[in-house]
């Protein structure tokens, strides 16, 4: 499926939480941070007032509670403003 987010909005899909920490020992699901990084698969035309300032294949930081989570093809994306974005990660 296909999805092509409208105005300032942005597809991204979360990027995988640690499951186990560098000594070794394994994270239990319940116990994970959630994650907010992801990465860009495609973004909206943006508006008059906001311009789209990333493209996809970004990696990128955004708000804890933000954004609407979509499964596409089974697999769990979110769709954010442009404006919950806060930084892109290089």
């Amino acid at each position: 499926m296909k999805v092509k987010p409208l105005a300032d909005r942005v597809l991204v899909k979360n990027d995988k939480a640690e499951t186990k920490t560098a000594s070794g020992l394994i994270i239990p699901e319940a116990a994970q941070e959630k994650t907010q990084t992801a990465c860009v698969v495609e973004v909206g035309p943006g508006t008059d007032d906001v311009k789209i300032t990333v493209k996809p294949g970004d990696r990128i930081m955004y708000d804890k509670y933000s954004g609407t989570q979509v499964k596409i093809d089974g697999e769990d994306h979110l769709i954010l403003k442009m404006s919950d974005i806060i930084a892109v990660i290089e």
